[in-house]
């Protein structure tokens, strides 16, 4: 059982450091104070919403609407708001609503045993719909002085609170996966869920709980979007389940469960993000900007493979 990509992070670091020397030397403003700020911003979004589609992956799970998820969240908050609800009450509620639509997300894959894939692209494209018909393809603008310090709040001039609380979420889930049993059953659920099975542990509820904790951190994503956008939107969001996975695979985690770590997580968060600011300096048309992604995210699904086999081999050697 692989419990984190260690082989792969030194690699990454390196990788992350030639990208911003080869950036820095196309321009001079990588390092200026806005572009970092905005580098920082950018990962907390996709972080947040990748803190539970880490642990999802790890425990054998998959799901694709958390963009939509995100943006639903978006909208439910603004609408809310817009209606005189406090803004703490609407975001507990949004909360509420993001894990029910995890709950529904567990009902029919590990329910009605249909495919992680084809179930949640089926949720993501009902959830764009309705937030369509909602909204009617337009910005639902909100105001609420306390909740858009959800999303302006800056430290030190660069650290943003979004991004505070992204890494919060990634220290507490890391202690979670590395220190405490529920996090060794995640690894168990799904390195191998016949095993689990046989020593008593119940993978089907794990993996619930991890469908309800997925959703529930992508409608805090989009939470927290909606807060410095200061409107809620249908399309914010979307895009962001292949940034979460990307990252989260580039960082060591088992696209096929059983392992990673948050630590790896965050790096490849930041490899990814250096790796799409990189490409605007440099230039590059905005479609080509999506193959380069694209190719991002099959040589993450390449690395993850390499992984997986060299482990296979070592652990049949040693049997």
């Amino acid at each position: 059982m692989l419990r984190s990509g260690s082989k792969v992070l030194p690699l990454l670091i390196v990788l992350i450091l030639v990208l911003a020397l080869f950036t820095s030397l196309r321009s001079q403003y990588l390092f200026n104070i806005d572009n970092l700020r905005g580098i920082l911003n950018a990962m907390s979004l996709t972080g947040t919403i990748a803190v539970g589609v880490a642990c999802l992956l790890i425990g054998g799970g998959m799901d694709l609407s958390v963009g939509a998820v995100g943006c639903f969240a978006g909208i439910v908050v603004s609408l809310l708001l817009r209606g005189g609800i406090p803004w703490g009450i609407a975001i507990l509620i949004t909360l509420i609503t993001g894990a029910a639509l995890g709950a529904f997300n567990a009902f029919l894959i590990e329910g009605l045993r249909f495919m992680g894939f084809i179930a949640t692209i089926g949720v993501s494209t009902m959830l764009q719909g309705l937030g369509n018909v909602i909204t009617g393809g337009k910005a639902i603008a909100i105001s609420s002085t306390g909740f858009f310090r959800l999303g302006s709040t800056t430290f030190f001039n660069l650290l943003s609170l979004p991004f505070l609380i992204m890494l919060v979420l990634m220290v507490v889930y890391g202690v979670i996966l590395a220190r405490t049993r529920f996090g060794r059953v995640m690894y168990m659920c799904g390195g191998n869920r016949m095993a689990a099975q046989m020593v008593g542990l119940k993978p089907k509820k794990i993996r619930t709980i991890l469908h309800v904790n997925c959703s529930a951190l992508a409608a805090l994503g989009g939470i927290v979007l909606a807060a410095r956008m200061r409107s809620g939107s249908s399309t914010a969001v979307i895009g962001q389940e292949f940034d979460a996975i990307t990252a989260s695979v580039l960082g060591g985690v088992a696209f096929m469960g059983g392992g990673g770590s948050m630590g790896g997580c965050f790096i490849g968060l930041a490899l990814l993000k250096c790796f799409q600011n990189g490409l605007t300096f440099v230039g590059l048309k905005s479609y080509w900007t999506v193959v380069a992604q694209g190719a991002l995210l099959i040589a993450a699904l390449i690395v993850d493979y390499l992984n997986t086999r060299s482990l296979n081999k070592r652990l049949q050697a040693e049997q």
